[in-house]
Order: C-alpha cells, then sequence, then structure tokens
C-alpha cells in the first residue's frame, strides 16, 4: 500500500486490515474476496467508504456463511440474492448473480446465483459505469470492463447497457450520484431516462434517492436538473410547476423560479451541519420554500411580477409532495411551518419584533436556527446578488437569549396545575391554559411559582 496511486490507500485503517483478513480467510478456502461497487468508486475518489461491499466467486452460499461464522456474526438480508452482512461492522458480502426481468415493478426479476460467474459478467447487471468496478485487496489489482474508471476521471455519468431501463428507481440513482460526485450525464444516458417511468417504483425507495440528494449532494441543482433533462419532473407536479414561474428581476435576477430553487439547494449543500434530521427538515424545507409561487404570482399594471401570500399557498403543494415521498408525519410537520414563514426572519428584522413575537415564532417552526438556515439559502440564491443576511445573527441572538433557538417554548402551566385547584378534567381546561401559555410568551412569567400566581388571579376573577 505504499503507492500513492493505489486506491486502497483510502481505506480506512479498520476497513484495510478487515478486508484483507477477509480475503485472506475466503482465499485460503478456494474463494477469491472483491471490492466492488460503490466502494471502490469512492476509493477512486480518495474518498473513504463508509462501508466495505464485497463480493465472492468460488464458493457457495454455505460455505462462505461457515467460513465468516469461524469469526464474525452476521445476518442474510437477501437469502434469495446470496447477500450476507456482517453485524456491527458495516460490511455486506455478495455472491455474483444475474438478473432477468420476468415480471412487473422492481421486485419482477428472477435471480441466479452464480459462484463461479467472471466479475466482467455480474458487472453486466449494474447500473453505471462508475459502479461497475472491483478491486483486490491483497494485490490492488483493479477490475474495469465498462471503463468506469475513465467515466469517473473525466466526471461522466453513463448507463451500462440496455438493461439499465429495467429498474426505474436508476434514473434517481443517477440524480443523487450527478449531485454528489459533480457528473455529467451522457446524451445516450438521458435519452434512455426519457423513456423510463416511475410507475413501478414504492414511496420508500423513491424517498431513500432523495434523501441522499438533500444529505450528500454537493451540487445538488446538478441533480435536480438531470430530472428536469430527462423529463422526469412529470413525476413531481409541485417541482414541475416552478419551472418556467417568473419572478421580478429586481429581486431575482437569476431567472424563474426553478433556477432559484436549484440555487438555494446548492446554498444549503454548503451549509450542512451534519445532523441528519435537522439537515433533512431544513433541506425539504428549502426545496418546498416557493411552492406556493406558481399559484400566486401575477404581474401587476405597473409590470412587476409578485407573489403575493405565496408562504401560506406554499403549504399544500408541500404536503402533497412530502406525502408522496414518505408517510413520515413528523418530518411534513416540521418542514411545513418553515415554508409558511421563510420570510418572517427579514420582516422581524425589519420591524425589530418584540420578545413575545418571537417567542411564537419559536412555538409554531419548532426551531429558529432552522428557520434562519432556510432564510439564509433562500437570499443566498439569487446570484449575481450578493444580499446581506443581518436578520439571521439577529435573530439567533435574539431567541438564544429567550432560550427558543433550537426548541419551541414548553407551557409552564399544565392539566394537572388546574386539577390540583380542584377542577374537574373537561372542554373548559384549553381557553384557561391558552390564555396562561399567551401570557408566558408575552413575558407575564418565566417559572413555575409566578405563573401559578397568574393562573390563580384569573381563576379568582372567575373569567372561565
Amino acid at each position: 500500500m505504499d503507492n500513492i496511486s493505489d486506491p486502497r490507500v483510502h481505506l480506512s485503517d479498520v476497513f484495510a486490515k478487515l478486508s484483507t483478513k477477509l480475503a485472506e480467510m475466503i482465499g485460503n478456502q478456494g474463494g477469491h474476496l472483491l471490492l466492488v461497487g460503490g466502494t471502490v468508486r469512492d476509493l477512486l475518489l480518495k474518498k473513504k467508504p463508509d462501508e466495505l461491499d464485497c463480493e465472492v466467486r468460488g464458493l457457495t452460499v454455505e460455505k462462505l456463511k461457515s467460513i465468516l461464522s469461524q469469526e464474525f456474526s452476521f445476518d442474510e438480508v437477501g437469502k434469495a440474492f446470496g447477500v450476507i452482512r456482517l453485524k456491527g461492522l458495516h460490511v455486506e458480502i455478495a455472491l455474483p448473480r444475474t438478473e432477468i426481468k420476468s415480471g412487473y415493478g422492481h421486485k419482477g426479476f428472477s435471480v441466479e446465483i452464480d459462484p463461479n460467474l467472471p466479475f466482467e459478467r455480474a458487472a453486466m447487471r449494474r447500473d453505471f459505469t462508475i459502479n461497475a468496478l472491483g478491486l483486490d485487496p491483497i494485490n490492488g489489482e483493479l477490475i474495469d470492463p465498462c471503463s468506469g474508471q475513465k467515466d469517473l476521471k473525466n466526471k461522466i455519468l453513463r448507463h451500462i447497457g440496455p438493461p439499465f431501463v429495467e429498474d426505474s428507481l436508476r434514473v434517481l440513482r443517477g440524480m443523487q450520484f450527478i449531485a454528489r460526485f459533480n457528473l455529467n450525464p451522457a446524451n445516450e444516458t438521458i435519452k434512455l431516462c426519457r423513456s423510463m417511468n416511475i410507475g413501478d417504483l414504492p414511496p420508500e425507495r423513491i424517498f431513500d434517492e432523495w434523501k441522499k440528494l438533500i444529505l450528500k449532494g454537493n451540487y445538488i441543482g446538478k441533480g435536480l436538473n438531470f430530472l428536469k433533462n430527462t423529463n422526469w419532473l412529470r413525476f413531481f407536479t409541485e417541482l414541475m410547476a416552478l419551472d418556467g414561474c417568473e419572478q421580478e428581476p429586481e429581486w431575482h435576477p437569476e431567472g424563474d423560479v426553478w433556477i432559484h430553487t436549484l440555487h438555494c439547494m446548492d446554498a444549503f449543500a454548503r451549509e450542512r451541519i451534519g445532523d441528519q434530521w435537522e439537515d433533512l427538515v431544513v433541506g425539504f424545507a428549502v426545496l418546498c420554500h416557493d411552492l406556493g409561487k406558481p399559484l400566486t404570482t401575477k404581474i401587476g399594471e405597473d409590470g412587476r411580477i409578485r407573489s403575493p401570500m405565496h408562504e401560506p399557498k406554499g403549504e399544500e403543494p408541500t404536503r402533497s409532495f412530502l406525502s408522496r415521498l414518505t408517510n413520515q408525519v413528523d418530518l411534513h410537520e416540521q418542514v411545513v411551518p418553515l415554508v409558511r414563514r421563510h420570510l418572517t426572519p427579514r420582516t422581524f428584522y425589519k420591524d425589530k419584533a418584540g420578545d413575545g413575537a418571537i417567542r411564537r415564532l419559536a412555538s409554531k417552526v419548532k426551531r429558529i436556527d432552522r428557520l434562519v438556515r432556510v432564510a439564509a439559502a433562500d437570499i443566498a440564491g439569487r446570484p449575481p446578488r450578493k444580499d446581506e443576511f443581518p436578520e439571521g445573527p439577529w435573530l439567533l441572538e435574539r431567541a438564544e437569549g429567550l432560550k427558543v433557538k433550537d426548541s419551541e417554548p414548553k407551557p409552564i402551566i399544565l392539566g394537572r396545575h388546574l386539577i390540583e385547584r380542584g377542577l374537574e378534567p373537561g372542554p373548559h381546561f384549553s381557553p384557561i391554559l391558552e390564555k396562561c401559555f399567551e401570557a408566558q410568551l408575552d413575558g407575564e412569567f418565566k417559572d413555575t411559582k409566578i405563573g401559578l400566581n397568574y393562573l390563580n388571579s384569573i381563576l379568582e376573577m372567575k373569567e372561565f
């Protein structure tokens, strides 16, 4: 591993030792292990892989399991496909196989495991040339039957062959690969993708590729443009409506809402924080923040383009878009408030909003730091304009002082406090608790003792 051109040098120490150990264990029993697919692709890009994808030939599944069981615990995650995953080690080991389309949908394949299938033939079932790669962890030999290394060097995304069309998920995989590795799709690949349809894909597989786009993409705009160029925006109608939706050139010299959204997503990608959930919520909020504009954009008598009320009008298309991707209601409920209020930081800054307004905002959007990230991406997505963003630091500082920067304010007075005062639980609790919470947001009390005094006072006034 002393050769600096040897891709194995980019393996972590743990993976380097583990891959060598596995190769030797399997080699001693007549098998041959290769690192394959994304693992090799990442190594050629001089990136440390997050997991090891391996392929073993020359052994039956049972023999392979017998060898591995001597030192490892594992699960068979795809018995029909001959796939084994080592527990706690981020290692997946598969046997060579052929796949023939035999029915409708992403599961409509006949699979045949063939321990003696040459790598060159096994690679033909893969999607893109950059993933049809094998690497011997012992001697460093690279096996590249589809010229994937050349395409990777030239930043080209190219499908392997006609069977590509048999799994339409590959279009979305292309989207996120382009975004992650700054690739340019080959014309013949774009043409082939245009002939494919999303109809046979379940939402969870679609959502997985969108997650990779948002959490790993560095050039998200390029990935999204791939959807446009392959005519796959037609399957995401809320996004398709952004294409061609005009904006006022003074404020948006970059172009229409689609172009603006691409710039915003690239700005978001530059500022990810590494917390997957937070990045996912903010990333989808940035993607959806202007979905209300196609519903509200008008050209006035003065010739200027305006989109009044596009924030609240963005809620319905945002929910529609997200609901087709995932049934994670918590994601919907945390993205939508950010879409509805993405202009609020600037409004509050101009109006010098008070503490009560900021607490109420935090109660609605859950986390003000998220809202600031969305607003920052919106401001940054307007090249060649380079607007200042003073409202961001201002709002974060105010929210920090009020202890609502990364959490919503929690009610101090609760139902149990009413019960302690002899009230029977019922619908009449709601207006009392709401009044107490509003007073809390206005700063009339900050702790339980003073809050109870406030509760006692309104109960004595018998307003409820």
